[in-house]
């Protein structure tokens, strides 16, 4: 069996190290790493919340209505009060509040969400603790090293841990055919519940949204591998969040099925890549363009839809407006055309 995926929802050490300087530009500046991991926590972790997602009530066996919470992380990001975690944090809420670090409980208003990212902004009312800032995860370099701070299994509030940037820029698989892409991958200690907390670099800047972990499947057993949004992605898409309540996403106006050498087999398609159109939407770009029920799309601009480039990752690099020339095939005839991109509804 493969490894199993979890959205965290729920020798002597060097005394000396290079630290980034709050402006984002790495300077040579030694200090005790002991007191740069504390002088961070005193910074940051005021800043640290624990998201509570108040979910429907459910029925219990005796007919009574039983409150049903499930909670993460998240780091206020502003003064006016916004909070940054993950949508499957807040997946499904009736309502939400976050709990800050002195333990007051604030109601919590949805601003937006982007699923295809995992992100979410909140926003509660009062005066902030404290404010994190975002920093350059461009310049993160494996065995950086990097403190988590989160609400583990939704008891440990404002929980501290320590460790290295392992990797960079990987791809995890999470759902069928889609992989969340750039993330950061860190030995810091994340568990349920850590989810949407920060991964923060010792200038004491949010390098990254932690967001899920890895655990060995059947036999194996994996520990120390957790992924984190990297926080140039993040920013930008909690700035759209912010400023429309949600992210452009390009749209064709199609529905598909991916392409599988079993799916191509049993159906005895000409290609065992792509995606093959199962609906056109009358009027959308695809339609527009030309293209059929029963086409497939091949590739997009010379990038070929296949394992390691999902159909709706290589579409995500692109933004409404953009002209992409698909590569398609029909009646067993490649053919290209260029569709101009809408705005995903919704």
């Amino acid at each position: 069996m493969g490894a199993s995926i979890f959205a965290v929802f729920m020798p002597q050490t060097p005394s000396q190290a290079p630290i980034a300087q709050p402006s984002g530009e790495l300077a040579n500046v030694s200090l005790n790493l002991d007191t740069t991991g504390t002088q961070v926590v005193s910074q940051v972790g005021p800043a640290v919340v624990t998201v509570i997602n108040h979910l429907p009530n459910r029925i219990s066996i005796f007919g009574g209505a039983v409150e049903s919470t499930a909670s993460g992380s998240g780091v206020i990001l502003s003064a006016d009060g916004y909070i940054v975690t993950n949508n499957h944090v807040v997946d499904g809420a009736e309502s939400l509040s976050a709990i800050l670090a002195d333990g007051t409980e604030l109601p919590a208003e949805l601003i937006g969400v982007d699923a295809y990212a995992d992100l979410a902004v909140l926003r509660v009312e009062g005066n902030m603790p404290a404010v994190a800032a975002w920093g350059n995860s461009d310049l993160l370099k494996p065995g950086e090293l990097v403190i988590a701070i989160g609400s583990p299994l939704g008891d440990f509030t404002n929980t501290v841990t320590m460790g290295v940037i392992s990797a960079t820029d990987r791809a995890i698989e999470v759902d069928s055919n889609y992989f969340l892409e750039g993330m950061i991958q860190t030995d810091a200690a994340i568990n349920q519940g850590n989810s949407g907390g920060p991964l923060l670099n010792l200038a004491g800047q949010v390098i990254g949204v932690n967001t899920l972990i890895v655990r060995g499947g059947g036999s194996a057993v994996a520990e120390g591998l957790g992924f984190a949004i990297p926080s140039n992605t993040a920013r930008a898409i909690v700035d759209q969040l912010i400023q429309y309540g949600k992210v452009a996403r390009p749209y064709l106006g199609i529905r598909w099925v991916w392409i599988t050498s079993s799916l191509a087999g049993r159906y005895s398609l000409p290609i065992d890549h792509g995606i093959i159109l199962t609906e056109v939407d009358p009027g959308g770009p695809a339609s527009q363009a030309g293209l059929q029920r029963g086409d497939i799309l091949l590739s997009a601009n010379g990038e070929v839809f296949d394992a390691d480039h999902p159909f709706q990752n290589v579409l995500f690099r692109y933004v409404p407006g953009d002209h992409v020339r698909f590569e398609f095939l029909r009646d067993q005839t490649k053919s290209t055309v260029e569709i101009e991109l809408g705005t995903m509804p919704g």
